[in-house]
């Protein structure tokens, strides 16, 4: 085969732009530190490079962000619960007081002050917020846990399911003695009476709303059996608590006290229903400051009363279920974990109403001694001038005098009754913060080995990405210094042959 000039001139570049792309190559991958440019360079490398990629994205978006934002909240949640455990211990210590020691009125007014305090501390403490989100409220994380202020904008239909063991026995003051005319002869003497109650979230119910009381039990799937049978024979009356007859209920009778948020039971009714389900309905529009929103713990409809129109406030309601909401963060490769405690599970209604009962019986205590006050202030008047009263408004005064000291007598019994109670009540607030508490930190236990299991990945992902992709610059220099041998090696060859002309051979 003939060899011509012009193709082993072509031979000649050719092979000088190999070399030179050899050490272009090579010189890149010096520079960039990259084995490959372009995926066309190694595909099955490109490829693994980016799957690799991902996950390491993934994995920096949980290490860096997911996990250290959910240890944070739920450090925040654990820091409340704490704080309200300690509170509960402040409160039964007060209870344990309460309940062994006689109190001096300069006591009472000390223990009632503490109680407002702690019982609105501890709520202060469910209201807790992590970078503006409320921790308890599952996810309504916008809306506080209680009322900022007095409320009286909205009405709410509140749905209450009250179990059997929930319905409580205890003591209550008939026949209080009356003095608004010191005069007058009491016909029955104050007595201690044995009720049945269920005691609702709240007091203070709207007057002219409706209350509905359902006995229900549940079938195999859970759906409820309502029975109008339990209660057919009962007959439902609305009193106020300081009615002689509030707690002097007839056997058949259910007495619903709406300012107590207190309901009554017959001994009869009681008979009849004390193993069974209730589903309480009932309206309230005026919530004090501090006071536990409902919408965060019972199906309920809220109205709002600014709305004076009433078809558009029946269109523009707000329905609220019970349902649980937790609050997922995704810590791992399909991996979710909560990171939120609801305020049903910790924050009840129940330790407020026990503080209400407590500080109740004490105001009880301090008003029966206004009036033994007032009536021996009369017969300091009556010794003082008696020639001014007959000697019934004598006997009367002094016979009223002896009730009143009776009434003191059994209501500062109950004052005791009342902190036995909130000692067993506080036991059991502590017992299910405590758990609230407990589950809490096992999920941060369970986060924290999350957190480092993704930390050992992060690095084995990292070394698995700089395997895949970073050049080993030994190999690169090494190579590139041969490329540049080979380089100029064909340029001093390709000199040789492009010199060479037709002349040279004459």
């Amino acid at each position: 085969m003939r060899i011509t000039n012009k193709m082993m001139t072509n031979n000649m570049l050719h092979n000088i732009n190999t070399n030179k792309a050899n050490m272009t190559t090579l010189e890149n991958k010096y520079a960039s530190g990259m084995e490959i440019q372009r995926p066309s360079d190694d595909p099955i490398v490109a490829v693994r490079a980016l799957k690799l990629r991902t996950n390491l994205s993934e994995l920096n978006q949980y290490y860096q962000k997911n996990i250290p934002d959910a240890k944070s909240w739920m450090e925040t949640t654990e820091n409340a619960l704490m704080n309200t455990s300690e509170i509960i211990t402040n409160i039964h210590t007060y209870c344990v007081q309460g309940a062994n020691d006689p109190l001096t009125e300069k006591e009472r007014k000390s223990i009632v002050s503490n109680l407002k305090e702690l019982k609105n501390q501890a709520y202060q403490e469910g209201n807790s917020n992590y970078a503006g989100r409320y921790l308890f409220t599952g996810y309504k994380t916008d809306t506080s846990l209680i009322f900022d202020n007095y409320e009286k904008s909205y009405e709410y239909h509140i749905t209450e399911d009250i179990s059997a063991s929930d319905i409580e026995t205890s003591d209550r003051i008939v026949n209080s003695v009356d003095i608004s005319d010191p005069f007058a002869k009491v016909t029955d003497r104050p007595e201690s009476n044995t009720i049945h109650r269920i005691r609702l979230a709240y007091d203070e119910l709207q007057e002219d709303g409706a209350i509905s009381i359902k006995i229900y039990s549940l079938d195999a799937d859970e759906n409820r059996q309502y029975d109008d049978t339990v209660l057919a024979g009962a007959t439902t009356t609305e009193l106020t608590s300081d009615n002689p007859k509030a707690y002097a209920p007839g056997d058949d009778e259910i007495i619903v006290l709406k300012d107590t948020g207190e309901i009554i039971l017959g001994k009869n009714v009681y008979e009849s229903c004390r193993n069974s389900k209730f589903e309480i309905e009932y309206q309230k529009n005026s919530f004090d400051k501090d006071e536990l929103r409902p919408e965060h713990y019972f199906n309920c409809t809220r109205y709002d009363l600014t709305i004076k129109e009433d078809d558009k406030r029946e269109e523009e309601k707000a329905v609220f279920k019970s349902d649980d909401q937790e609050i997922c963060y995704e810590v791992n490769f399909n991996q979710r974990l909560a990171v939120n405690v609801q305020a049903k599970d910790a924050f009840r209604h129940s330790l407020g109403r026990t503080i209400d009962d407590m500080v109740k019986s004490i105001d009880d205590v301090n008003e029966t001694q206004e009036k033994i006050a007032k009536i021996e202030k009369l017969l300091k008047d009556i010794s003082d001038d008696p020639e001014s009263y007959t000697e019934d408004q004598k006997t009367t005064i002094n016979e009223n005098l002896t009730y009143l000291k009776s009434e003191l007598s059994l209501k500062e019994g109950l004052i005791r009754e009342a902190f036995g109670r909130g000692l067993t009540a506080m036991a059991t607030e502590e017992n299910i913060v405590n758990a609230a508490n407990s589950d809490i930190g096992t999920r941060y236990s369970r986060l924290e080995l999350t957190e480092d299991r993704l930390s050992t990945q992060q690095v084995e992902f990292t070394e698995l990405l700089s395997q895949n992709e970073d050049a080993d610059l030994v190999d690169t220099i090494v190579n590139y210094n041969a490329a540049n041998t080979v380089y100029n090696a064909s340029l001093q060859a390709a000199g040789k042959v492009v010199k060479n002309t037709l002349l040279d051979f004459l």
